[in-house]
């Protein structure tokens, strides 16, 4: 159930990045050019691999074995780290490394020690 929220979320973020680019704002790297086209064309790619993301969440949870998704999750839980990362190397603010990209990073691996654990 809670690996299914992330799923949610992490789509809801991919069709925010196609429906209302500025959103991208939120992601935490000042002076983000969503009105340049070229940005845009590259918050799109990103917007499908979100999509994709979270219905390979849905397809683990309907196919597989809870440690399977446990293992998926684990791996995916790299993305939100790397994210934070790229926001603090950027010089955003800490509020988003740490409020945003990390707390989601320790939901992820929370809920992927629990499916490895069930």
């Amino acid at each position: 159930m809670l690996a299914g929220l992330i799923g949610v979320g992490i789509i809801v973020i991919g069709a925010c990045a196609f429906w209302a680019p500025q959103a991208a704002v939120d992601f935490g790297i000042p002076d983000t050019p969503t009105e340049d086209r070229n940005f845009r064309a590259w918050l799109s790619v990103k917007a499908v691999r979100d999509i994709a993301s979270g219905v390979f969440i849905f397809i683990l949870l309907v196919a597989a074995t809870p440690q399977v998704l446990g293992w998926f999750m684990l791996a995916a839980a790299g993305i939100p780290v790397g994210d934070a990362l790229i926001v603090l190397r950027s010089n955003g603010p800490k509020a988003a490394v740490y409020g945003i990209h990390g707390a989601t990073a320790v939901v992820m691996l929370t809920i992927s020690v629990l499916l490895l654990v069930a």
